[in-house]
């Protein structure tokens, strides 16, 4: 009996040294997304000379949203994550990225400034609430995509407007990818949503309000 447990010993020893058996497991590989535009995007405008200057925050995500990691709803109100797959950077600070480089380019703004900042602007645009998700509530699954928005006239300090934004739109297949794919085209129609709102303010109109 003890010779065979020392021979039994031997061989697991031989085949630890030879590499025959696994000293651990690898763990699947990690894919990392981005929030970003179409590369056919609407042609830079010249910034107005005489226009004011815009202030931005980071949005301010909803509780649950404060992660790089992809979260995903098979029912209501409980919040999953993916397990191999994630964000650059938390979508919140990818979206104010984004929104910094599209009013940059509409020709509204003087200039386009991220907080913090030590310059005092005209309007500071304050952002809160931001939620992205993907939703398997239904078929074919579909990414959320919501913020509160508030614009500030700095100089007057009052609010000129404030409005609620939403966007849904489904994704091209039932997973990580296909949920990525709808997450950008949901948030660049969102940015173009309140960038439109945000025009309406600086000119005073009715709309800003609606």
């Amino acid at each position: 009996m003890k010779n065979w447990i020392a021979r039994t010993v031997c061989m697991l020893l031989a085949l630890t040294v030879s590499g025959c058996l696994p000293t651990r497991l690898e763990s699947p590989p990690t894919h990392t997304f981005r929030l970003s535009f179409d590369p056919v995007r609407t042609e830079a405008r010249v910034a107005d000379i005489n226009g004011p200057i815009l202030l931005i925050s980071v949005p301010l995500a909803e509780p649950g949203y404060e992660t790089t990691k992809m979260v995903y709803l098979k029912r209501p109100y409980e919040l999953e994550p993916y397990a191999v797959n994630q964000w650059a950077d938390t979508p919140a600070r990818m979206f104010a990225s984004l929104m910094n480089e599209t009013l940059s380019r509409n020709g509204t703004w003087r200039a386009v400034v991220p907080l913090p900042s030590s310059i005092r602007g005209d309007f500071r645009l304050d952002m809160y609430g931001f939620a992205l998700q993907q939703e398997f509530v239904q078929d074919p699954s579909c990414v959320r995509v919501s913020v509160r928005a508030q614009l500030i006239d700095v100089r007057e300090s009052r609010v000129v407007g404030t409005r609620a934004f939403e966007t849904v739109e489904n994704a091209p297949s039932g997973d990580a990818y296909g949920g990525v794919v709808a997450a950008n085209r949901a948030v660049a129609v969102l940015i173009d949503d309140m960038a439109s709102w945000l025009q309406e303010c600086v000119r005073r109109s009715p709309e800003c309000g609606r």
